[in-house]
């Protein structure tokens, strides 16, 4: 199986994360998909032919190995790997989307196509929640497929056409236990990064707000004080200004004000 696009998809997305995230691309790169490519598929390979039971009845081991690995380790991990790497071409899509946008206007709508901010925020966050999901997903997948991360040396076998209860022995048993071992904390590596990157994300952009937010409280009381200052200050003004343009009394009621107050 070529996994160049899964290679180029990761390059991608890594160009919009921030350094959580950069560090996601590095753990899913290096240790689940190269892991998974050198040494995985190399062990599982010939998983078939080397699933050996103590009774030759044709039939039997074809259908004790089915019974006990449903689905192939190797297939499984493939499918997770593709499945868990798909939700970032959310972001690269909607980057394109920005992008295309931008050149039909012919002009700059935005800082920077790949800013992370209004609807590619969303789109990331979805796509962090995505992955966690189905990350959790296939943990549990796992687990219910195999009846745990143990891999047993012995499996009994009692399932038609076997005549009896057999014996069936899986080659490497230490080896695979100790590389499942592996790719299971590899996964849940990634689930606590992009739990991480989730809460970083929304209390980063919520201190953002919550300070835009009393920022603009705070610029509409002061813009209320200076009216109010202004308001202040000019009524004594408008009171001087009331007493001079009122008209003198007339000569002669003046006298008799100035006579009545001698008088007293």
């Amino acid at each position: 199986m070529s996994w160049g696009f899964l290679r180029d998809l990761l390059s991608g997305v890594n160009k919009y994360s921030i350094g959580i995230g950069r560090i996601w691309v590095a753990v899913v790169f290096i240790f689940r998909l190269l892991v998974y490519i050198v040494a995985a598929e190399n062990i599982w390979k010939y998983e078939h032919d080397e699933f050996e039971c103590n009774i030759k009845q044709p039939g039997c081991e074809n259908v004790c190995f089915d019974h006990f690995f449903p689905v192939s380790h190797t297939s499984l991990w493939a499918l997770q790997l593709i499945m868990v790497s798909t939700p970032s071409l959310l972001v690269v899509f909607h980057v394109a989307y920005r992008e295309k946008r931008e050149k039909h206007h012919n002009q700059k709508l935005y800082k920077s196509p790949g800013e992370l901010d209004g609807g590619l925020l969303c789109t990331y966050l979805i796509s962090l929640i995505l992955k966690m999901g189905l990350e959790i997903v296939f943990l549990v997948l796992f687990y219910k497929l195999y009846n745990g991360f143990k891999v047993p040396r012995l499996v009994k076998c009692d399932i038609r056409p076997c005549p009896n209860t057999v014996d069936c022995f899986i080659s490497k048993p230490t080896e695979k236990m100790i590389f499942l071992y592996f790719l299971v904390a590899t996964s849940c590596l990634c689930i606590v990064l992009n739990l991480s990157e989730l809460s970083y994300l929304i209390f980063k952009y919520s201190m953002k707000c919550y300070l835009k937010r009393d920022i603009k409280k705070c610029q509409g009381s002061k813009r209320d004080c200076h009216k109010s200052g202004i308001i202040g200050h000019n009524r004594p003004a408008a009171a001087g200004q009331f007493h001079n343009s009122c008209p003198s009394l007339p000569l002669h009621i003046q006298d008799k004000r100035e006579k009545s107050s001698l008088l007293t």
